[in-house]
């Protein structure tokens, strides 16, 4: 006779294995979004059959600006240059004074629940609206002056460093800040003691990262007539001279590559504390 099996006393209900989960409403919504991004798609009043010769108009436009660019206007584009490196500057500047307190305040823990609310919203829409709107905006005070894009990299800036700040705090160590904390110290002496020290990296390598998504920024605000190599981009490209444009592009990639590896270089030895080679 053979002995009944016995089910384990040790085995629990919430050590069964669970059930499949079902798949369903994933692959509804999976559905609903490939419609509506087809739908999108082909709601667009393009002509496809200019695709073709896409090709050809590229190389065609490429022959008209690089073949023999008009070297007898650089000096005015280095100076234009200079104009949109100094508005990607002082914007830069600017943004940083206004986000660094703003983004220490907006860091879990650091400050009421309603005013972290507040800033971090405040964070959310100033990146939602692009820099051109902005400089629009503020160009009806200031006119058509490099100041206007200075100042709309500013505000612009604001929303993504402030965003950027309150996650690098967060992500601090909490060693550091709990013995400040312990010491008695204030919610400032903890931040200036506990927090900034381990930070300050991260802020100087987010800050240089912003500059130069400035300095590609302030060319396309020059599209509105607020000075910089933009606005001389818009002014050849309008009474099409083509050989003039391509050397302005060549300035303009030349001096942001420039920009872009030495302030990259910056960066890293920042980051990794290493000598650069």
């Amino acid at each position: 006779m053979t002995a009944p099996v016995l089910a384990d006393p040790r085995r629990t209900s919430a050590q069964a294995v669970p059930s499949r989960p079902r798949r369903r409403v994933r692959t509804v919504v999976a559905a609903a979004v490939t419609i509506v991004v087809i739908l999108a798609f082909w709601s667009v009043d393009i002509t496809w059959s200019r695709l073709a010769d896409l090709p050809a108009e590229l190389v065609r436009y490429g022959w008209l600006m690089f073949s023999s660019p008009t070297w007898e206007k650089l000096p005015d584009a280095l100076w234009q240059t200079w104009q949109s490196v100094q508005m990607a500057w002082v914007g830069t500047v600017l943004g940083v004074i206004v986000a660094t307190p703003l983004s220490l305040v907006a860091a879990r823990g650091f400050g009421p629940a309603w005013l972290r609310s507040i800033l971090r919203f405040v964070f959310s829409t100033i990146r939602a609206v692009p820099e051109i709107i902005f400089a629009i905006i503020i160009l009806s005070m200031t006119g058509l002056t490099p100041l206007t894009g200075a100042l709309a990299l500013a505000v612009n800036g604001i929303g993504t460093l402030g965003k950027w700040g309150y996650e690098a705090v967060e992500a601090v160590p909490a060693g550091p800040i709990e013995a400040a904390r312990a010491a008695g110290g204030s919610p400032a002496q903890v931040l200036r003691w506990g927090v900034w020290p381990q930070a300050t990296p991260v802020f100087l390598s987010f800050w240089l990262y912003r500059f130069e998504i400035n300095v590609r920024s302030s060319a396309v605000l020059g599209l509105i007539g607020v000075g910089g190599i933009g606005d001389m981009l818009t002014t050849y490209t309008q009474y099409r001279e083509w050989s003039t444009v391509g050397m302005l592009l060549i300035v303009v990639i030349v001096v942001t590559m420039t920009i872009d590896g030495i302030s990259g270089r910056i960066r890293r030895r920042i980051m990794e504390g290493a000598r650069v080679r």
